[in-house]
C-alpha cells in the first residue's frame, strides 16, 4: 500500500471565506489560530507558518483583514514596538478596548472617518464622559497610525471635542472615610489590611495583590509595580506593621481568596469595591486610596520627587498635581492670615496719640 505524504505544514487546512476564496488557515493546540499569506509554500507563506508555530499570532494574523479596516490597523498595531514596550496588564487594557471597538467598527476603513462620524461615535458613550473621552483617544491612537501607514494625509478626530469629567478622576478618601472603613470591618479584617495596605505603600491593585512577607526586610517594604516597572522602596509605618503583624511568617501572599488563590487585578479590585460598599462608602475604590496617600505626604510637606517615589511613577509629573492642591491650600491660608493680621493692625492703629495723624494735625492747627 502506498504511504501518504506526510503534511510539511502540521495544523495547517484549507478553507473557503465568505465569497468562496480558499485560505490557508494554521490551528494547533497551544497556539492562536490564525490566516496565512501568500501561496501554499511560497517564502511568504512559510515565514508567517514559521512565526505562527512559535506562538506569535501577531505577525501571521495580519493579512486575512481587508487593507486599511480598523481591524486591520489594530492587527498591524499588535506589531508595532511600541505595542510590544507596553507592560502586559497596559497591552491586556489597551487590548480590551480594541477589542469592543473591533466588535462595532471592524470592517470600517479610516479612509472614510469623517469629524462627525467621530462625534457620532463617542456620542454613543457620553453617558460616561471618561468612557467617551477614552474612546476619542483610542480613534486619535488609530487615526494617527493610520497616517504613518499612508491610509490618509489627515486626522479627522481634530475638532471632536472631550466630554467634560471629573477634573480629579476618582475619589480621593477622607481621613473621616478611612476611620469609618476601619471602624466597620475591624482592625483585624482582610479589609482593613488592604487598606492599609495601599494607603502606606500606594501600590496599585495589581501590585498590592502580589504583596508577601518576601516584598519586607529590616523594616522596610518594597516592590517593582506591574504597569511602569518603577521601584517602590519604603519604611513600614506603625499602622502598617500592626495589621501585618498576625500574619503568619511563612505566607507568600498578604491577600488571598478563600483556600489561600491569589488574586487577579481586577478580582480584587471588585471585592474592595464591594468592602466599600458594605461600608458606606460606595463612592470609594481601590484607586482612590493610593490618592489619599499621595495627598497625606503633600499634606506633610513632601517634595514631588518624594511622592513619585511613593507612587512609584517615573516622571514627577502626577505627583506635582498633589503638591500644586497642597500649595493652593497653604497660600489661601496664609494669604487669609495676611488679610487678618492687617485688619487686627487697622482696628489697633490710631490708639496711641502720638502715631495718630489725625490727632497730630488737629494738635497742630490749636497751636497756630
Amino acid at each position: 500500500m502506498k504511504r501518504r505524504a506526510q503534511n510539511p505544514f502540521p495544523g495547517v487546512t484549507r478553507v473557503f471565506d465568505r465569497h468562496g476564496k480558499a485560505r490557508w488557515r494554521f490551528r494547533m493546540k497551544g497556539r492562536p489560530s490564525a490566516y496565512l499569506p501568500g501561496e501554499y509554500g511560497s517564502e511568504e507563506f512559510r515565514q508567517a507558518y514559521s512565526q505562527a508555530a512559535k506562538g506569535d499570532p501577531a505577525e501571521t494574523s495580519v493579512r486575512h483583514h481587508q487593507h486599511g479596516t480598523f481591524d486591520w490597523l489594530i492587527e498591524h498595531y499588535r506589531r508595532t514596538p511600541r505595542w510590544k514596550k507596553l507592560a502586559p496588564i497596559s497591552q491586556k487594557n489597551l487590548g480590551n478596548e480594541f477589542d469592543r471597538f473591533s466588535r462595532e467598527y471592524g470592517t470600517r476603513r479610516l479612509s472614510t472617518l469623517r469629524q462627525e462620524h467621530v462625534e457620532a461615535i463617542i456620542a454613543k458613550k457620553a453617558d460616561s464622559p471618561a468612557a467617551a473621552n477614552r474612546l476619542l483617544k483610542l480613534l486619535r491612537r488609530l487615526a494617527l497610525f493610520g497616517i504613518k501607514k499612508g491610509l490618509r494625509t489627515d486626522d479627522p478626530t481634530i475638532g471632536a471635542e472631550r466630554y467634560k469629567e471629573n477634573p480629579d478622576g476618582f475619589h480621593t478618601w477622607t481621613e473621616d472615610e478611612i476611620q469609618k472603613f476601619e471602624e466597620h470591618h475591624g482592625i483585624a479584617s482582610k479589609a482593613v489590611c488592604a487598606l492599609r495596605l495601599i494607603l502606606n505603600t500606594g501600590a496599585a491593585r495589581q501590585d498590592v495583590a502580589a504583596l508577601g512577607w518576601q516584598n519586607v526586610r529590616d523594616g522596610r517594604i518594597s516592590y517593582r509595580r506591574k504597569k511602569t516597572g518603577g521601584e517602590v522602596d519604603l519604611p513600614m509605618l506603625d499602622e502598617l506593621i500592626e495589621v501585618l503583624r498576625p500574619l503568619p511568617a511563612d505566607r507568600m501572599l498578604f491577600l488571598t481568596h478563600t483556600g489561600d488563590r491569589p488574586y487577579k487585578a481586577t478580582t480584587f479590585g471588585n471585592w474592595f469595591h464591594d468592602q466599600c460598599v458594605a461600608a458606606g462608602l460606595p463612592h470609594c475604590s481601590s484607586h482612590g486610596l493610593r490618592k489619599a496617600g499621595a495627598t497625606r505626604l503633600a499634606d506633610a510637606g513632601a517634595s514631588e520627587l518624594e511622592i513619585m517615589a511613593f507612587l512609584g511613577h517615573r516622571t514627577p509629573d502626577e505627583a506635582r498635581t498633589y503638591v500644586k492642591k497642597f500649595n493652593r491650600k497653604r497660600l489661601g491660608d496664609t494669604g487669609m492670615e495676611k488679610v487678618a493680621r492687617a485688619k487686627s493692625e487697622q482696628g489697633l492703629s490710631n490708639r496711641v496719640t502720638r502715631l495718630d495723624i489725625r490727632r497730630r494735625k488737629t494738635m497742630k492747627r490749636k497751636d497756630i
